[in-house]
Parts: structure tokens; sequence; C-alpha cells
């Protein structure tokens, strides 16, 4: 048997292999007209599918040039803000509606939301030994994989998984909005028995609350939280729950459909897409950069010191070399992210609630002068402005949410928005996804065993 040891040094040997054989010279790229990412040459993306679902605006064309404008966020025709101040104003939680609205197309009246958030609270509750056999039996560390293997373990518990009808697909994408939350937190709970030697406290879901009030009572081990706690996840949730068919978890979804796969399948690549530091997991990076800020800035409230040291992460001399500030900018938005604006709002709520005001007006701050720093530092005229990671994990450490939650939170969110994807892929798509790779590896004769050295 191979030690670990000779291990290392054949897993290195292959590292050292494939640096060697598989770089491509970056010129080709643009010899061969590639759009990278899917992305033409203007930044905008390759137009690859139609979709009545969400809206991402932060930009108009006008005569071939990018106009930036504020940020909007739609869903299905409706603007998000007038979705949230709806359901303020009926002193209710909103997350189930957008659900609603994002899977079938329409507004639902009071008493189809009634019986859509009756039914997502009674599917909110796994089958019968799914915890112990598929939780607690095979935790994890991480709770995002968790989450992928858990929707996956469904399909067994399913009688009729292959069915690809329509109504089917409805009835699985509904049941896995529901588990979401649950499998999240018995995930976190397994965890933090089986790998940080601390208590785990399994509780059942409360079928008459809502799923931002559902997942903090999840997650606690009095299952105590207040209103404004559960209002501000749930604000959280709507914002999340679908960004267009463009970013890269959603396309995933429609990638993986077009094949003809079941529903469970296609939502569990989705996840692993999500868990990617490039995508769900940025709000976590905001928080580490945070966390060194505060650790090496004296004074919060002094421009200058701030100003100085996020010059200093910028010019790649600080934090991970990486030249980010995290939380900065946007691949659509360019003067605002509507859903920063109506996090930041709440967040500012809360922390005076919660008595973390000195950290929101450091946040505020570095809201106010990162713009230029970037725009200095990087020689860029691109517009950038903070978007919505950059509020997120403030908001979800001042709820006391551990950080290994807040990528699956994300997920708990935009399982709507992948199942509105997932079923219009099925009703309009109906082709699979193709597209080309330039081949630019030349052929070579075949040497023979024998004659290799």
């Amino acid at each position: 048997m191979t030690n670990f040891k000779d291990e290392q040094a054949i897993l290195k040997k292959f590292e050292t292999l494939a640096i060697h054989n598989d770089p491509i010279n970056p010129d080709l790229y643009a010899k061969y007209d590639v759009k990278r990412g899917l992305r033409n040459a203007n930044g905008t993306g390759v137009l690859v599918g139609l979709t009545r679902i969400g809206d991402v605006v932060g930009y108009e064309i006008h005569d071939g040039e990018k106009i930036a404008v504020p940020g909007r966020l739609v869903y299905r025709g409706y603007n998000v803000e007038d979705l949230i101040k709806d359901a303020e104003k009926n002193n209710q939680f909103g997350y189930e509606q957008s659900a609603y609205l994002l899977l079938f197309g329409e507004l639902p009246n009071q008493k189809q939301l009634d019986s859509f958030s009756s039914y997502l609270g009674e599917s909110r509750i796994l089958p019968p030994n799914f915890t112990e056999d598929m939780i607690m039996k095979a935790p994890s560390n991480d709770i995002m994989n968790k989450i992928a293997s858990g929707v996956l373990a469904c399909y067994a518990y399913d009688d009729d998984p292959e069915n690809r009808s329509v109504g089917n697909n409805i009835k699985q994408c509904v049941q896995l909005i529901a588990r979401f939350s649950t499998l999240a937190a018995y995930a976190y709970q397994a965890k933090r028995r089986y790998y940080d030697n601390k208590s785990m406290y399994v509780h059942n879901p409360d079928p008459s609350l809502s799923t931002s009030e559902n997942f903090l009572r999840l997650i606690r081990s009095d299952k105590q939280y207040s209103r404004l706690e559960a209002e501000i996840l749930d604000l959280a949730l709507i914002l999340h729950a679908e960004h267009g068919g463009g970013n890269n978890s959603s396309l995933t979804v429609h990638v993986v459909s077009s094949a003809d796969t079941d529903t469970y399948s296609a939502i569990a690549a989705a996840v692993g897409s999500l868990k990617g530091r490039r995508h769900g997991g940025a709000n976590i990076r905001v928080v580490e950069m945070m966390d060194d800020i505060k650790a090496n800035v004296k004074d919060w409230s002094s421009e200058k010191e701030v100003g100085a040291y996020l010059r200093k992460i910028a010019e790649k001399q600080a934090f991970d070399h990486s030249g980010l500030i995290y939380g900065m900018g946007h691949a659509v938005y360019t003067i605002s992210d509507p859903r920063e604006v109506l996090l930041k709002e709440k967040a500012k709520r809360l922390a005076q609630e919660k008595g973390c005001m000195e950290e929101f007006e450091l946040y505020d701050l570095i809201e106010k002068l990162a713009p230029q720093i970037v725009k200095d530092v990087h020689h860029s005229d691109k517009k950038v402005c903070p978007n919505v990671d950059f509020y997120s994990g403030f908001v979800y450490t001042m709820l006391n949410i551990p950080r290994e939650l807040f990528t699956p939170i994300f997920a708990i969110s935009r399982i709507a928005g992948w199942s509105a994807h997932r079923i219009e892929e099925i009703v309009s798509g109906k082709r699979i996804y193709r597209p080309a790779y330039k081949n630019i590896m030349d052929e070579r004769d075949f040497i023979p065993l024998q004659n290799r050295h």
C-alpha cells in the first residue's frame, strides 16, 4: 500500500504534469474571439437563452454604448422593492410570496398564498429515517456538500423520481424549497456534534412558521428569535431568491436540465456551483476582510486610516494579497445594487438593536471610500458599487448565525429561482446545451509503450 509520503510525491508529480501540459496562451483567446466566461469583450454576457423569470438591470444600451443606471432587480416583471413593501405593509413574511411568484409567474391572492405556505410548512419535515440515515450517519464538515448529497438522497425517497411531467417537477421543486432550510440546519447540527465537539440540537420544524422563522428556530438551542431577526433574514431570502438566468448556478440548472435528467441531479449541481468562492461564498470573504481591517486599523472612524488600509488591500499589500476589496463591484450593477441598498437599511436598524453601530459606521465608511480607491489603484473607469455580499455577512453575524451557514442561507433562498429555471427549461428549452471549444493541440504520432522514456 502506498504510504502518505509516497502519495504526496506522486500527487506533486501529477500536479507538475498538469501545469506543464494544460496551459493555454492567453493571446489565443483574443485570436479566436473566445467569449471567456461566456462574456463579450465589453463585459456583457453572451446571449444564450431567453427567460421570463427575472431581470438584473444595471445599465442600458444606447447606440451601442453601455449607460450606467441605478440597479433594479425584477421578479416576473415586478420590481422586488414592491414585493418587499407589500409584505411589510401587510405585516407578513415575503419569501413565500416571492417563491410562489417565481414558480408560477403570477402574484398569489391571500388564499393561494396561505395554501402554498401551508404546503411548504408541512413539507419541511424530512421523510421518515432521512435525518438519521442520510445526515447523522454521514456528517460533513462542509454544509453545502451535505445539502447537495441530501438533495440527491431525496431521489431515493421519491415514489416517482423519473417522472418528467411539469406537474411532477413542480411538486419535487416545491418540496425541495421547503426542505432546504431543514437540510441546512440539520447538517449544521451534525457538524457541531461530529466535527466541532459541541452539543447538537435537533428540533422539529414548525409547519405554522415561515422559512426564516423555522431556520432560526432549528439552528438555536432554545428555538428563540425576535420578530426583527426573522424579518431581516426574510428580507435576505427575498433578495437572494433569483438573479436572472445568467448567474452561474442558475445557468447550471439550465445546462444540466437540458440533458433531460431528474430534478434532484439538476438542483444538486446548482448547489455545487453556488458553493464556489466566486459565487455564493463571497460574503464570507467580506467578513474575513473586515476582521483584518478591524485588527489593523486603530480608529475605525478615521477616513485617513481606513482609506490608507483599503489602499494597501487594493495594492496587494494587505489581507489576502489578491488586490480585491471584497463586496465591491458587480458584473451587472454599476451605480447601485438594489439588494445592498435594501439590506443596508435593515442592517442599520439591527445594528442599533444589537449595539453594533460602531461596526456599522465602519462598513458605511468603507462603502464611501472603496469605489474611488479601486478606481485609482486599478486605473479603471468602470463604476464600482457595493454589492449585496458587502452587508449580508454583517447581518448574519449580528443574527448570531455561524459563518459556515452563510452560503447555505443563499442556497435556502436561491432554490426558489433554481426551481423556476428548472421548470422553464423543461417547458421552453428542449435543446441540450452544446457550446463549442476549439482544440489548439496539434495531432501527434503515437509512441508505443516500449519506446516511451
